[in-house]
């Protein structure tokens, strides 16, 4: 059965980090682009960053970049946010997702919420 697990999120003061994990089963996620979203209450789910499976390269939307990053361990089946510097405006619940490229040069894109798979979500809060 096709699954994805985010663990790693909690409460932490603003300038804190924390590191989100999202497990893999099921399916060959070495074969698959990973993007993390986020929703706060009241507001529409957005990207966060994403990385290609076929080239490993990685985007981020604009209020993360210098602060996040997206990482993968094909073997472990898993992908991780390493989130520094963290934000109050950065409350949100984290998913992970994952879609399958269309070919060779196909590569994720941050904000595409055209996804396969997604987790369940993981919450972080920032507040002092």
């Amino acid at each position: 059965q096709v699954q994805l697990v985010e663990s790693g999120g909690d409460l932490v003061q603003p300038g804190g980090s924390l590191r989100l994990s999202c497990a893999a089963s099921g399916f060959t996620l070495d074969y698959y682009h990973i993007g993390w979203f986020r929703q706060a209450p009241g507001k529409e789910r957005e990207g966060v960053s994403c990385i290609s499976s076929n080239d490993m390269s990685t985007y981020y939307a604009d209020s993360v970049k210098g602060r996040f990053t997206i990482s993968r361990d094909n073997a472990k089946h898993t992908a991780y946010l390493q989130m520094n510097n963290l934000k109050p405006e950065d409350t949100a619940l984290y998913y992970c997702a994952t879609r399958q490229p269309s070919h060779r040069y196909d590569r994720c894109r941050v904000m595409d919420l055209i996804q396969d798979y997604w987790g369940q979500g993981t919450q972080v809060t920032v507040s002092s």
